[in-house]
């Protein structure tokens, strides 16, 4: 499949993308938003298009979103997981790719455990490849759902400060967040105890608060992290019930902010631990925005690799043209 002006042949992260090109992808996701609305929420986009997603890590939001968006552009679709593959027999990646390109696929969407494998798999086959999140580097299309909801509430993304709250060391969800808000003009912070914030992470260009209670009073958006308990070995936090009394967002920390405050997790959610029922619940809460989100962008990624092109995407809700 011929690289593409509007974003080259992958998706592997947010890092290497300019401007004009994440704006490309909200804009799209922004049209293509509709299509789930309709009573039949599909468009011919990528027929006989043949997409594989090969999730070698557990998910269940990403995977069914990306599901869902390939089923509305009508491309066919094969899953595999590393439980029923030949990876747990010892198949190398490169060998799973190969055996994939041999029947004839377009597409590889991707979650592995290693960083940097998106990249690896993305150089070595022909077919668009889309990290759907490798290792602790980055989750592309997580983060640019989150900053389509803020657009959403907010009206732009320039000048928006937003503070990333929680297990940063381990989330490839923040550095996605974090290149991606920064590139198109929104001031980012980070909120969490030393032992989840990497080293020398002002080095990329964040704030960091100390407190929850500076965060909240600075941030026009708080973007919630789960603690990432299954990487957790070396007791980074001293108990679950400590870290929600110090960093928790709290409905009466919600309150004491000066103003509205836009409340994003990526989920899956550790009630009572980062965030409380009534604050994930309440009215400052996007987070169900976010998995609608979630699809448009998804169908955003997918058209825009298989050589779609941003202005054209009304047209393709018809009659589903590729430009």
């Amino acid at each position: 499949m011929p690289p593409n002006t509007a974003l080259g042949k992958d998706l592997v992260g947010l890092e290497s993308l300019t401007a004009d090109q994440l704006r490309a992808i909200l804009d799209t996701a922004e049209a293509f938003k509709e299509i789930s609305e309709r009573q039949i929420k599909k468009v011919p986009v990528l027929r006989g298009k043949t997409i594989v997603n090969a999730f070698f890590e557990p998910s269940t939001r990403t995977r069914v979103s990306f599901e869902f968006a390939e089923k509305r552009l009508s491309a066919d679709t094969v899953n595999i997981a590393s439980s029923g593959s030949s990876v747990v027999k010892g198949e190398t990646l490169v060998d799973t790719a190969r055996n994939l390109e041999a029947m004839r696929i377009d597409m590889v969407v991707m979650r592995h455990g290693s960083s940097g494998s998106a990249q690896f798999l993305a150089e070595r086959i022909p077919s668009n490849v889309i990290n759907a999140g490798d290792g602790r580097h980055e989750h592309p299309t997580q983060a640019l759902l989150d900053m389509l909801t803020i657009r959403d509430h907010v009206g732009r993304l320039e000048g928006v400060k937003v503070c990333i709250v929680g297990d940063i060391l381990h989330s490839r969800v923040a550095r996605s967040n974090i290149f991606g808000l920064r590139t198109l003009g929104a001031e980012v912070g980070v909120c969490g105890p030393r032992t989840l914030l990497p080293a020398a992470i002002e080095e990329m260009g964040v704030k960091v608060f100390a407190r929850i209670e500076e965060a909240i009073e600075w941030a026009d958006v708080l973007n919630v992290l789960r603690l990432q308990l299954e990487r957790m070995q070396a007791g980074y936090v001293p108990s679950l019930r400590e870290y929600n009394r110090v960093f928790g967002l709290t409905r009466e920390r919600v309150q004491a902010a000066p103003g509205e405050l836009l409340v994003l997790h990526p989920g899956p959610m550790n009630r009572g631990v980062e965030i409380d029922s009534d604050v994930a619940d309440g009215p400052q809460s996007v987070i169900l925005d976010q998995v609608t989100n979630g699809v448009a962008v998804r169908m955003a990624v997918l058209y825009l690799l298989a050589g779609g092109e941003p202005e054209k995407a009304e047209a393709a809700k018809v009659d589903g043209a590729h430009g």
